[in-house]
């Protein structure tokens, strides 16, 4: 199974992934802080990301969500190509647009996007990981 792993930043779990610039195609990678207690897996959304990197990225944007925790307000979503390259990953998601994601992250990967992979330290604390799994959840 295809496996990446990242140093902890700021001593917490974080994923890169990476955004397709609507002006030229090119990449934007971006760190998320890893945070499985955003969201549900019932969730309307994957990612809370940048409002900026969302009308940036080549998106389409979509009907807007309230949120009820860290963010408590309504933002507006946006359909977003997202690439994990060392797993194969490229699909397009539903993000969150949010004026100012948390200090030193540019977005939060929530327990949606995480939860279809395989995830922790895989026995090394220094580190956050993603696996793909055998079967790929939708």
């Amino acid at each position: 199974m295809a496996q990446v792993q990242w140093e902890l930043h700021q001593g917490k779990p974080a994923v890169e992934v990476l955004l397709t610039l609507a002006q030229g195609g090119q990449a934007m990678p971006r760190r998320l802080l890893a945070d499985t207690g955003a969201g549900s897996v019932r969730s309307p959304f994957e990612l809370i990301l940048d409002e900026d990197d969302c009308l940036f990225s080549d998106s389409t944007p979509d009907r807007p969500v309230s949120l009820q925790g860290a963010y408590q307000e309504t933002f507006p979503t946006y359909w977003v190509r997202v690439q994990l390259p060392a797993l194969g990953f490229d699909q397009i998601v539903r993000v969150i647009g949010v004026p100012s994601p948390p200090n030193g992250f540019e977005g939060i990967a929530c327990f949606r996007f995480l939860n279809r992979f395989h995830f922790g330290n895989f026995a090394n604390p220094g580190q956050f990981g993603l696996e793909m799994p055998t079967s790929m959840p939708t």
